[in-house]
């Protein structure tokens, strides 16, 4: 039986490739441009530290055109964490993670006011995570269930929030507060359940934001690889993207993982 926690300390040994997730910790890179921050290395040599890494899905590779352009997967990184750090830490530890701290939040009584750090910009944040159980389980769990596991909200400190979520074209992802106040955290666009379902939302960001993110369930010898890609544009403050991978790496591979596989 494979050690996953073996190849994975063994992946993150070499200081290249832990190099290379640093790098990739700031944005996605093309296997060009990683080549250009080891000039002491060959372009193949990039290429099999780039297939260690992917291997133990440290990073997740897309094909655009004729360029494979590689994205960090902290859920691994978090997995790790969780096994050999965070059990030894405080329970509130990874409130730290906690996307409404990115933004001081008035309930949504107030908008953000702009200042000097936003400017235009994109971000695409990819993730997966392999959950061991079946696809509908965890397709369940993403949309119906989402309430039972979903930790950060926009509610008012210390007002009660319940969410819903209506898988089908049209539904909405909804945080609901008081009698006729909420939030709306998802617009559901396309569903293919329980393969694949899209949504657009801000996701705790605020302002001229156009926010995208999309869900995939791949089956895989009994368990599930959930797919995550999250698309933003807009006015984005510098600290955003870092954010947000943060929050979905603890959201899907610490919460929902565990959500998941303690039902099984």
């Amino acid at each position: 039986m494979k050690d996953e926690l073996s190849t994975l300390f063994k992946a993150l040994g070499h200081p290249i490739r832990r190099g290379i997730l640093d790098i990739l910790k700031q944005s996605a890179k093309t296997t060009g441009e990683l080549n250009e921050y080891f000039p002491e290395v060959t372009r193949y040599s990039i290429m099999k530290h780039l297939s260690i890494l992917e291997e133990e899905n440290l990073i997740v590779v897309k094909r655009e055109g004729k360029f494979r352009r590689n994205y960090l997967n902290a859920v691994p990184l978090q997995e790790m964490h969780n096994r050999w750090v965070g059990k030894y830490m405080e329970a509130n530890a990874n409130s730290l993670l906690k996307i409404r701290s990115l933004v001081e939040n008035k309930g949504g009584e107030e908008e953000m006011k702009a200042t000097n750090q936003e400017q235009s910009r994109v971000f695409r944040i990819e993730q997966e995570v392999r959950i061991e159980a079946p696809r509908e389980q965890v397709f369940k769990a993403l949309t119906e269930q989402a309430g039972d596991w979903w930790e950060f909200r926009v509610a008012p400190e210390g007002v009660p929030s319940e969410f819903t979520f209506d898988p089908v074209v049209g539904g909405q992802f909804v945080e609901k507060w008081r009698e006729n106040e909420g939030a709306v955290w998802g617009n559901v666009y396309y569903v293919n359940a329980p393969e694949e379902i899209r949504m657009q939302g801000h996701l705790g960001m605020q302002g001229a934001v156009n926010s995208s993110y999309t869900y995939r369930l791949i089956e895989e010898d009994g368990a599930t690889l959930l797919q995550l890609s999250h698309h933003a544009s807009g006015i984005i403050q510098d600290d955003w993207e870092q954010a947000h991978t943060e929050g979905w790496t603890y959201l899907l591979g610490t919460l929902l993982k565990d959500y998941v596989e303690k039902k099984k």
